[in-house]
């Protein structure tokens, strides 16, 4: 197994990734959902949207969550497409979204060139309750495939609804933090001994899933600071392997 964590803008680093070499895109995008108003998504930071005004942490801001609905489609098929030419035929695409956008990122997907394959809902159990209506209490991962899905050597059988809350305390190191145990039953549409790649890498959770499951990572982050988060993180999950090829 090995990994690497690229710092840097997602599109420019794909487009260095040789083609036909990953067997997973698993992506994590800044959803860009929540701004009612131009002006409110020109001006709300990450921590405005999606950090309660009472939260008792101080978890750094991250770029990229500012686009309107029109924009975020175009840049996520640019991503996307890249992510497909990267991957090699067989490989699946797993796509975070929220319930705003998933009409978009469906979109994006299909467009890139992904064969769309179906739905899967991420429950949180712990989640805020809402007056008068439905809690919120579900995301979801928008999963597409490279042609046919790769037929493992072992047939594995995964489930259509993933369960589990955002990571709390001191073990939450990012603002829109994903399970580890989560990222760990998804990365196993990877074939065994693959590799798995995220283009928004944040605090480094799909890498520290992969590498659990004997997979190989590759991650690129825009933040410095997740960055340099997801390189210890990865680094102790690995034994402490430090990765320096690619601190840019």
């Amino acid at each position: 197994m090995s990994w690497t964590i690229h710092h840097g803008d997602a599109l420019a680093v794909l487009s260095t990734i040789p083609a036909n070499s990953v067997d997973l895109l698993l992506a994590d995008p800044p959803y860009n959902s929540g701004g009612r108003t131009a002006n409110e998504r020109a001006t709300q930071t990450a921590r405005d949207k999606y950090v309660s005004g009472d939260a008792g942490h101080a978890l750094a801001d991250f770029a990229g969550d500012n686009r309107d609905q029109r924009g975020y489609t175009y840049w996520l098929t640019l991503i996307l497409a890249e992510g497909l030419r990267a991957t090699r035929p067989g490989a699946s695409c797993l796509v975070f979204c929220d319930w705003r956008q998933t009409a978009a990122t469906s979109d994006a997907l299909q467009a890139a060139g992904w064969t769309w394959r179906g739905i899967i809902p991420w429950r949180k159990p712990i989640s805020r309750p809402q007056r008068d209506g439905f809690r919120r209490e579900c995301e979801y991962i928008l999963w597409g495939s490279h042609g046919a899905p790769f037929r493992h050597d072992t047939p594995i059988y995964l489930p259509g609804l993933v369960e589990g809350s955002q990571p709390r305390g001191r073990e939450r190191q990012h603002i829109t933090q994903k399970p580890v145990e989560i990222l760990r039953q998804l990365v196993r549409i990877c074939p065994a001994g693959g590799t798995v790649l995220d283009p928004f890498a944040g605090s480094g959770s799909t890498g520290v899933a992969a590498l659990a499951e004997g997979r190989s990572f590759i991650g690129v982050e825009l933040t410095e600071h997740y960055a340099t988060v997801a390189r210890r993180r990865l680094a102790e999950a690995d034994h402490g392997q430090e990765d320096t090829s690619c601190r840019t």
